[in-house]
């Protein structure tokens, strides 16, 4: 049984493997330890599974966005088991045995727990700080602690939160190094203070990347902040350009002043290069619709001419201007099937046929306009596409013609990819892509 923290945990964990040629592993932990460890050791070919308490993986993500990840490591036959709660160990016949709760033992050869952080603060108790949330070392915006030419930095210590101002204990290496140059400056008697964290961090996962800053939804909701979403699915570049491969993007923002308040992305290349400009627009206070007005660099082997950042503000613009109105993947089970709404997939025939929601019919965008008779004006109308581009044209068509429309957000591979992953199949490629 081993655990993961230093370098030298590292080493043990690669002198066991080499050596005692294990071939079956189980991973206690679905963050970002647990996540890279379960990598590395199915690189490495031994069979993997990876157990985790919650309904999902990375908590830093949301979980429709973490569900592209969960396709991710199940595709490269990892075992993942999500809400496992594990009860205990024993060794049998020189092997561990995992103890899940409602489950069945799992028998392996080596088991490893990455079963989250906490602050290592016992030297700052039994000197007397003030310690805060999690035991973490309280410390002010030059590092200091409560007791006079003593500083605290990096993992163990209490920050404030950029988005929400509030405290928060956030365990990154970016944040670490920039308050260990705070100290440096003001024991060398420089003016310098230490502004807060986003939390912004990007994780490889086997052929994917995944990143995030500032607030998921879920973290904004339980901050008590009223805000919305948008998810949209951009090439990493222009899609003329041999090599484009897409991404999932989600912009979160607060309603009342469109103050942006998070992202996360998952996808292949591209990813890191757009987090940390939504990373840059959140901790310099930009309103999400002014995500369009970036002047952002473009050629065809890197971008397109409107950046993927940029047209999550088109987005956030047009849901402010009233515009356009959105339904999510969650809202999909309390859509009504009684006929007191009409459920529309605008995609072609052959994608429709290749599968589709329950209750939707097909009119192809391209037939919409002559096919209106088809639609009652006097029920509202749940639009759906491939990626989100055809059903938004499709809810311009239809108000034009004095419908009420809702347009998906995300398009029906996410909404594939996030359902089929909820299922524990891998039948959906990374992003959404079918096989």
């Amino acid at each position: 049984m081993f655990s993961l923290r230093t370098v030298e945990d590292t080493l043990r964990i690669h002198s066991y493997v080499r050596e005692r040629r294990p071939s079956s592993a189980v991973v206690i932990g679905g963050g970002f330890i647990g996540v890279e460890t379960a990598e590395n050791l199915c690189e490495l070919g031994l069979q993997v599974t990876l157990l985790q308490r919650p309904v999902q993986l990375m908590n830093n993500l949301d979980y429709d966005m973490a569900t592209l990840l969960h396709t991710e490591v199940r595709e490269h036959g990892i075992d993942l088991r999500l809400k496992a709660d594990v009860t205990g160990f024993e060794e049998v016949d020189g092997r561990v045995v995992t103890h899940v709760a409602g489950d069945d033992p799992i028998g392996a050869d080596m088991v490893l727990l990455a079963i989250g952080v906490a602050p290592e603060s016992h030297l700052a108790q039994e000197a007397g700080l003030e310690l805060g949330i999690k035991g973490a070392i309280v410390v002010n915006d030059r590092m200091e602690t409560s007791a006079a030419d003593v500083y605290a930095v990096g993992d163990a210590v209490q920050v404030t939160h950029q988005v929400t101002g509030e405290d928060a204990v956030i365990s990154l290496a970016g944040p670490a190094n920039k308050q260990g140059r705070v100290v440096a400056d003001v024991i060398a008697g420089m003016d310098s203070c230490y502004l807060g964290s986003l939390g912004s961090s990007v994780i490889k996962v086997f052929d994917l990347t995944a990143a995030s800053t500032g607030l998921s939804e879920k973290a904004a909701h339980a901050a008590g902040i009223d805000c919305d979403s948008v998810v949209l699915s951009p090439g990493s570049h222009a899609g003329y350009y041999p090599g484009a491969t897409p991404m999932t993007m989600k912009v979160v923002f607060e309603k009342q002043g469109l103050r942006l308040l998070g992202a996360q992305i998952v996808g292949i290349d591209g990813v890191d290069k757009r987090i940390d400009v939504l990373a840059t627009a959140i901790q310099a206070g930009m309103r999400g619709d002014r995500l369009k007005d970036l002047d952002l660099a473009y050629a065809p082997p890197y971008s397109s001419a409107k950046d993927p950042v940029n047209m999550a503000g088109f987005m956030i613009e047009n849901l402010n201007r009233g515009i356009l109105a959105q339904w999510h993947w969650e809202d999909e089970p309390n859509l009504p099937r009684d006929g007191s709404v009409q459920l529309l997939d605008v995609r072609t025939e052959g994608e429709y046929e290749r599968g589709h929601i329950d209750g939707f019919v097909n009119i192809p965008v391209d037939d919409l306009r002559n096919r209106l008779s088809e639609l009652d004006r006097a029920k509202p109308v749940y639009v759906i596409c491939q990626s989100g581009i055809r059903s938004y044209i499709a809810c311009r068509i239809l108000a034009q013609h004095g419908f009420e429309c809702f347009n998906f957000s995300g398009g029906y591979r996410f909404f594939a990819a996030v359902t089929e992953a909820r299922r524990g199949s891998a039948n959906v490629m990374p992003c959404g892509l079918e096989k």
